[in-house]
């Protein structure tokens, strides 16, 4: 089915779809539903200044519109992409004749708001003081890291989530049976199974969930309607949401790290190729898997470290896809693998204690004494050299310096390897 039939395509299914009530507002009922934050301060009249913060297709920019026609105030968009202080200025005069002649309140809506850098969010500070502007502004990013605290303290947050299938296909739906903004007047017809496969592809956004709906209707044949060889063809080539360097990036590989920590194969083969289908790199989650073989699998099984390595290598040889399988079978391995944080809890105590203790003299027995001088002024006299000791092990012999006490940074837990590491230290600290 062609636009030629009856639609004018002017303005996206997306945009013409858009709710113009909270009523008509699909999901985020932990911020909108009956008796929630955002929902009570705009039917009690209380316009604040807020940042929405969630993934793309969730409702940001609906949600901000709303917000101004719901408290009927003058609304001014503007997206940090192109917007500068500039901009902001503008705004600020077309907000105070607004409130001159009308009386009425301006929001201002920035959208990606995390791409001002700190001056430029500045600017808007003092005309929140002053109630000159109602700030909301829009981000996909982490709001503790990407607003300053200034605006973020004038500012209250609300998460908004990922639409769930339900959401997305009750948007479909009332897409195709619109007649006035949506498809409805051109009577198509559409399979329910083909209407899940869309709202599962769109994987929680639902602006790419409409996109791809009318993608369909101009490929559905009439009388045919939409079927679900249509669905697969648009849904065909998605991939899950994934954003490099962001905080979908850091959780993955998180949820990752935990589940090998955990010692859950599967869990982790899942987040490996929901970030492998996302577009990570696999030369990052290869480096990756090194610094967990260190940190959580560590000397109850060394193989860990070397199969990590190895599987490292066999990426950079082969590349994708026969690579990433190299990565998978590290990834099970030390999943399935005894586990041991002792080396690391170790290091970071000796770490901790090298900062704390400042410069301490090497004890002169411990120096090397490559010159007469050294020796004539004490370098490595009375060093015990253990391979001369009995068992290769000098008892007593002390390698911390004079001024430090005694320390145990190393603990073996009692798994695979570190067992036996664990008895044998046992063993030579009973003869000193």
């Amino acid at each position: 089915m062609n636009a030629a039939r009856g639609r004018e395509p002017v303005r996206p299914l997306a945009d013409r779809m858009r709710p113009r009530s909270i009523d008509e507002f699909v999901g985020q009922a932990q911020v909108l539903g009956p008796g929630k934050p955002l929902r009570a301060a705009l039917e009690g009249g209380q316009l604040h200044s807020l940042i929405l913060w969630g993934p793309p297709g969730t409702g940001k920019t609906t949600l901000a519109r709303l917000i101004a026609r719901r408290a009927d105030a003058h609304f001014i968009a503007l997206s940090a992409v192109m917007a500068g202080v500039k901009d902001i200025r503008a705004a600020v005069e077309t907000a105070r004749a607004a409130r001159e002649t009308s009386g009425k309140p301006t929001l201002l809506f920035l959208d990606e708001v995390h791409r001002f850098n700190k001056s430029q969010q500045d600017t808007f500070l003092p005309y929140l003081e002053d109630g000159t502007l109602i700030f909301v502004g829009a981000t996909t990013e982490n709001p503790s890291f990407e607003v300053v605290s200034a605006l973020l303290s004038r500012a209250r947050v609300y998460v908004l989530r990922s639409l769930t299938v339900d959401d997305i296909s009750t948007l479909l739906r009332t897409a195709l049976a619109d007649e006035e903004r949506g498809l409805g007047k051109e009577h198509l017809s559409a399979d329910p199974e083909a209407i899940e496969l869309i709202a599962r592809a769109a994987d929680g956004d639902g602006r790419r969930a409409l996109n791809m709906l009318e993608l369909a209707a101009s490929l559905a044949e009439a009388g045919r309607g939409l079927t679900v060889p249509i669905a697969q063809e648009v849904a065909s080539g998605t991939r899950r949401r994934f954003d490099k360097g962001g905080d979908q990036f850091y959780d993955q590989i998180s949820a990752l790290h935990k589940a090998v920590r955990g010692s859950d194969p599967d869990a982790a083969l899942y987040w490996l190729c929901r970030m492998l289908d996302g577009g990570c790199d696999p030369l990052y989650i290869a480096r990756r898997v090194v610094r967990m073989a260190m940190e959580d699998v560590g000397l109850a099984d060394p193989r860990a470290f070397a199969l990590t390595l190895d599987a490292w290598e066999a990426y950079d040889r082969l590349g994708s896809p026969e690579g990433e399988l190299a990565i998978a079978q590290a990834i099970v391995f030390m999943a399935c693998a005894a586990k041991s944080n002792a080396v690391y809890a170790a290091f970071n105590a000796a770490s901790e204690d090298a900062a704390k203790l400042g410069s301490l003299e090497v004890p002169l027995h411990l120096r090397n004494a490559p010159t007469r001088l050294m020796k004539e002024i004490g370098y490595g006299k009375g060093y015990r050299y253990a391979h001369d000791e009995p068992g290769g092990f000098a008892a007593g012999e002390r390698y911390f310096p004079d001024e430090m006490p005694d320390r145990r940074y190393y603990v073996p837990v009692a798994r695979g390897l570190e067992i036996k590491i664990g008895e044998a230290l046992a063993a030579r600290r009973a003869k000193s």
